[in-house]
């Protein structure tokens, strides 16, 4: 389930850490299948013990964690994928704690617990080179940030594009960040069906689109991501997220629109639940402003 605004939670949650050397680390072994690594765990905690994290930065959906090593610089790429959480504090289970890293601060007597803590293990840990982490992050893989998107970005990328919009916004390809949740959030916002398909798109909605985009990524990063259903995404010190709370039509399948009190629908496009306002997102009504 992360999206951008978690992810980005996340990052900002271990900046704290940075300067820090990793004093141990470990895969540790439970009862749950292992997630997917690579190199193998025992490989990656090998190499970055001792070693200095330098960065945390965020590439759509993805973490990378920056370590100077005696043999150049190294990436740890994490993507949480759907139940993946970066804490620095205990985890909800200890059976799903993934990747544990402790990590000395200048000043600190006890090391800073890091965990990489996965429900369902569908995450990935990469340490990667320059060239890997190009190859995992770079713009072959990734489009533009969806807080930085712009509509001349989003026109290049989908306007030619035969595909339901609300799909198109999914395609990391085109604008990095977005999923389920953001993608339905930003359609009610501009007034797009979900269904409709990005060629019928004129230039100006491409532009409004963009715009909406950011000031929603922005506003949801502000409140710390979305904890939905079982709220297991959390924090990394464990609070829940409050954008949720703004919610106009996810998960609300059958309730009021809160801007024209419609029920809210529920279909399923490329196998995932959308939610939208019949009303406020019509295919024949005019874009909002």
């Amino acid at each position: 389930m992360p999206e951008l605004p978690e992810v980005e939670t996340m990052r900002r949650g271990i900046l704290h850490l940075v300067g820090s050397r990793i004093a141990d680390a470990e895969f540790p072994r439970g009862p749950k299948r292992p997630i997917s690594t690579t190199p193998a765990p025992a490989r990656i905690a090998a190499t970055i013990r001792g070693g200095q994290l330098t960065a945390v930065e965020r590439y759509g959906k993805r973490l990378a964690l920056e370590i100077e090593l005696p043999a150049g610089q190294r990436w740890l790429v994490i993507e949480p994928r759907m139940t993946g959480l970066m804490l620095v504090t205990p985890p909800p289970t200890v059976d799903h704690a993934r990747l544990v890293m402790r990590l000395q601060r200048a000043g600190k007597r006890s090391p800073q617990p890091l965990v990489f803590w996965d429900q369902r293990g569908l995450g990935t840990v990469r340490l990667v080179n320059a060239g890997g982490l190009d190859r995992a992050c770079g713009p072959s893989v990734l489009g533009p940030d969806g807080l930085v998107v712009t509509g001349d970005d989003l026109q290049r990328s989908l306007a030619d594009s035969r595909r339901a919009i609300k799909v198109a916004l999914l395609d990391q390809h085109a604008v990095a960040g977005i999923g389920n949740i953001y993608a339905a959030e930003i359609l009610h916002r501009v007034g797009i069906d979900p269904r409709t398909v990005c060629r019928r798109l004129p230039r100006r909605v491409w532009e409004q689109l963009a715009r909406v985009t950011r000031t929603l990524l922005t506003e949801a990063v502000r409140l710390e991501g979305s904890s939905i259903g079982d709220e297991l995404y959390q924090t990394p010190t464990s609070r829940l997220g409050q954008f949720q709370r703004r919610h106009r039509v996810y998960g609300r399948a059958g309730k009021p629109c809160r801007t024209c009190e419609t029920p809210i629908r529920r279909i399923i496009q490329a196998q995932r639940s959308t939610f939208f306002c019949p009303q406020c997102q019509s295919l024949s009504a005019r874009v909002g402003t």
